[in-house]
């Protein structure tokens, strides 16, 4: 069943959350970087770290990486189903 609510930013998501990228938005320079790190639409994230502040850790294809606030406020995710 399709996820109605539409994407959301993956800033919000809480920890260990699996979810899926939408889309990323603005910026071709963070597309390409983040795009080289993996991040494709269709590809699973999991949220390994959300305090809400700080750095946000996720992992993506089997890498952990570290995003900025702004830089998560760009990628949008689908909760995967």
């Amino acid at each position: 069943m399709p996820n109605n609510a539409g994407p959301i930013y993956s800033s919000l998501k809480l920890l260990g959350t699996n979810v899926i990228l939408d889309s990323l938005c603005e910026g071709n320079e963070l597309n390409r970087r983040l795009t080289s790190l993996g991040f494709t639409p269709g590809i699973g994230i999991e949220i390994v770290q959300n305090y809400g502040f700080g750095p946000m850790i996720v992992n993506v294809r089997g890498t952990r990486i570290a995003l900025g606030r702004g830089e998560a406020a760009k990628i949008f995710v689908q909760k995967e189903e």
